[in-house]
């Protein structure tokens, strides 16, 4: 993880990423103070953590139980993901007509440099790179509301987006996906920037989904069902 995200922010990744997984399954009590203890902090940046899982719908309150994974199911998710894709879509249009010649070279240079991270496998700077490409695209649009809605959907969806680099091929699938909604931008092209992008997320939306549908069948199949004890976190 980044030396720069919060103690809140490295508690929350986690639990995401295992929640994602299947590592936590839904129905799974998670105690505060047990996972404070756990990973030697206090209270507060459990709490924080807690607060921005259940704002994504990871963590739901329920009577006489506490916090419990709540976890959407395929159907939501991919709802979630249809709206992403609209959003990400009107973005690249905007995008395509309103960016300024320093911006293009500024987007087409981080594209290029990204090539170098799918021919070494590098995932997770494959997927800092992917944050920033996508952000660049959402300020290009030049509509502050747009670029904001962007990029609260995106939170909402990251752990998913980010489990798909782990598909085999998917880095240089995205590299290639991504380098039509470059090209179509370059050029001025609003439509054809409008439809790649689109196309790029559905398609992240089969990889993110089917990977992490996967990961938790083999996860309920190896696990027994979840009981009321804590779940504790080991902090990677």
């Amino acid at each position: 993880m980044s030396q720069f995200l919060t103690l809140a922010d490295q508690i929350r990744e986690t639990l995401a990423e295992q929640i994602v997984s299947g590592e936590l399954a839904p129905g799974t009590r998670l105690d505060e103070v047990e996972i404070a203890k756990r990973v030697g902090l206090s209270r507060t940046p459990v709490r924080e953590a807690f607060k921005a899982l259940t704002a994504m719908g990871f963590l739901e309150h329920r009577p006489r139980k506490g916090v419990v994974v709540a976890v959407p199911d395929r159907q939501r998710i991919e709802e979630m993901f249809e709206v992403m894709a609209e959003v990400e879509a009107t973005c690249a249009r905007f995008a395509a007509l309103r960016m300024t010649a320093k911006e293009r070279r500024e987007l087409e240079s981080l594209h290029e440099q990204s090539l170098r991270m799918v021919r070494q496998s590098d995932l997770a700077g494959y997927s800092s790179f992917n944050t920033a490409f996508h952000a660049l695209i959402y300020k290009g649009s030049k509509n502050s509301f747009l670029e904001e809605t962007a990029q609260s959907v995106r939170r909402r969806l990251m752990p998913y987006r980010q489990s798909q680099f782990r598909v085999i091929g998917r880095l240089s699938s995205s590299h290639a996906e991504h380098d039509e909604v470059v090209n179509a931008i370059l050029r001025g092209d609003g439509d054809a920037a409008e439809k790649a992008m689109r196309q790029h997320v559905s398609r992240v939306t089969v990889a993110s989904v089917d990977f992490v549908e996967e990961r938790r069948s083999k996860k309920a199949a190896l696990s027994a069902p979840p009981d009321d004890r804590p779940a504790s976190l080991r902090m990677r």
